[in-house]
């Protein structure tokens, strides 16, 4: 069930950034294509885990973890560069952190 749940926030997490994606390509469009690669291999790597088992199953969800961790560093990076605000990116950090959390303990 844990795993549905954390498809679902995935599914959110896309649905909450891309408008911020829009708006990073229009100053750096390597950065847009790369976070939209990143976040789009989270939902796909749960989906793909979620009829996986043993090993190939704990692969997939480490995989959409790390895509996760790097959908976050691309949104702090393009905070960084100034082509987000601030306040653009707690909500959708957080979103990213939860989903972490949840496929941390699915890769146990």
């Amino acid at each position: 069930m844990q795993n549905f749940q954390c498809y679902q926030l995935s599914l959110g997490a896309v649905r909450m950034v891309r408008p911020l994606i829009e708006g990073i390509e229009v100053h750096d469009r390597d950065l847009g294509r790369q976070l939209r690669r990143c976040l789009s291999s989270v939902p796909l790597n749960i989906a793909e885990g979620s009829r996986s088992s043993g090993k190939n199953r704990q692969a997939r969800y480490a995989n959409a973890m790390g895509s996760a961790r790097e959908s976050t560093a691309c949104l702090q990076t393009a905070e960084a560069l100034g082509y987000l605000g601030a306040d653009e990116l707690p909500a959708a950090v957080d979103r990213l952190d939860h989903i972490v959390a949840i496929l941390f303990k699915l890769c146990r």
